[in-house]
């Protein structure tokens, strides 16, 4: 064994380079250092001994797995969840502040229920107090099921001398002239009307911001209905007369939806003529007799918004109610209302409910929603959209069918009206079962000999 001689220039080199070997005239590069102790200064990471970490932090690389695993992923658990479970979203977002100002605060009432100032047409004790054959609250939601639908049918049509006893009772719409013509469309809720209301106890009264008289169609049913159908332009001073709003700048107000006009004026005749309130987009489906005996509104779906429960696109007040006298104040004491909003509408119903409970007086009943709007509620329970094409098996829900006399069919004859929500643009299908069920039963009501519009 031979030790190198200590004068080797490469052994007394103090400057050793850590890739030096101890094989002479090496032409191959050195090995990499371990990946513990290799720093790559051009990409300012380091190595880790659990490989390449780092290259799977990159924003590009962390959304290249998200494309690859997350979102096919996220799309089967939406698709599996949709089986599984019933979506029901709904958002809402409200103001602190605007909540704070109008929801919170309940005000004192005016004082239009003290005796002196009832007016001699409405008798209190009666109205508020006196006894009653139906009860149109049913103290639940009745969001399950079709439990609404059969609440409906304990509604029960008065005793014959009970109905022959009482008068006529006054149907009021409006139509503006300059949002739109008066139409088929529009035609078909009078003929729901005379299909379904008692024409000895029953006048409708067509308002409008303009003359209709000259429609061919409505002169059809001026003639043929000459006891049981007016048309008046709705004189909206002279209406506010006795009012709170009397002279007052917001009887002008109106928007391009007629929502705050037409907000307005329900309550102006209801309180000069007393009867009920129907929205043009409606058709009725039974006589509505039976909830004559209650001053009322309807609930607005059954979702129970906290701050939109309530709707009037069919309500009933008597003339010169007190309810509706409180309603003035809050108008006329409030902020002008915002344009297309339910200021006058929703809002005001709200505010005037928790002050009428607030001071211990009865409130005005509140119909359940699908007396009227059957249409806003689960999916499983809603009415079919009216402006979709039936299905081929003409299956409603719940193994029901929308045959006639089926399911949907039974259901329809407790309930009293369908609200459309507008959308004038939109026909019914022809073999759909808004035709089939409603609109031909119509007409074939409707008889011949007395029928002489034009359609």
């Amino acid at each position: 064994m031979y030790d190198l001689p200590n004068s080797s220039p490469r052994l007394r080199s103090s400057s050793r380079s850590p890739y030096a070997t101890d094989t002479p005239y090496s032409f191959f590069p050195p090995p990499p250092p371990p990946p513990d102790t290799y720093t790559d200064t051009r990409r300012k990471f380091t190595w880790s001994s659990h490989g390449n970490a780092a290259h799977f932090l990159r924003p590009r690389s962390i959304f290249l797995l998200f494309l690859k695993y997350g979102l096919p992923a996220l799309v089967l658990l939406v698709v599996t969840g949709y089986f599984l479970w019933e979506p029901h979203i709904e958002l809402a977002f409200y103001q602190r502040a605007w909540v704070q100002k109008e929801i919170v605060p309940t005000e004192p009432l005016s004082g239009c229920f003290k005796p002196e100032r009832v007016s001699s047409s409405y008798n209190i004790s009666e109205r508020l107090y006196g006894p009653r054959i139906n009860e149109v609250q049913a103290g639940m939601p009745l969001r399950l099921g079709l439990d609404c639908y059969d609440f409906a049918g304990t509604i029960q049509s008065p005793p014959a001398s009970l109905d022959e006893q009482r008068g006529k009772t006054n149907y009021h719409s409006y139509w503006r002239v300059d949002l739109a013509p008066f139409g088929e469309r529009q035609e078909w809720m009078l003929k729901s009307f005379f299909a379904t209301q008692p024409s000895r106890h029953s006048r409708f009264i067509l308002w409008s911001n303009g003359d209709l008289s000259t429609n061919k169609l409505l002169q059809g049913y001026a003639t043929s209905f000459p006891d049981s159908f007016e048309l008046r332009v709705a004189d909206v001073p002279e209406l506010a007369k006795g009012t709170e709003l009397e002279g007052s700048p917001l009887l002008s107000s109106k928007d391009k939806l007629a929502w705050t006009d037409g907000d307005l004026i329900r309550l102006l005749v209801l309180w000069k003529e007393g009867g009920v309130w129907v929205d043009m987009d409606s058709l009725l489906t039974r006589d509505l007799s039976p909830l004559l005996e209650h001053e009322f509104v309807t609930q607005w779906d059954c979702y129970d918004k906290i701050y939109q429960p309530l709707n009037g696109a069919l309500m009933h007040f008597h003339e010169h109610s007190p309810y509706l006298c409180e309603a003035f104040h809050i108008m006329a004491t409030s902020a002008r209302p915002r344009a297309s909003s339910t200021d006058w509408g929703a809002l005001l119903y709200l505010k005037l409910w928790r002050r009428l409970v607030a001071e211990s007086v009865p409130p005005f009943k509140i119909l359940p929603f699908c007396f009227s709007d059957a249409r806003s509620c689960r999916l499983d329970n809603r009415l079919p959209d009216p402006f979709v094409p039936d299905p081929a098996d003409k299956h409603w829900t719940g193994g029901l069918t929308r045959d006639a006399d089926g399911g949907l069919d039974q259901k329809l004859r407790k309930v009293f009206a369908v609200h459309l929500h507008n959308q004038w643009e939109k026909d019914f299908p022809e073999d759909g079962w808004v035709r089939r069920l409603l609109l031909r039963r119509y007409e074939g009501k409707l008889s011949p000999t007395a029928w002489t519009g034009e359609t």
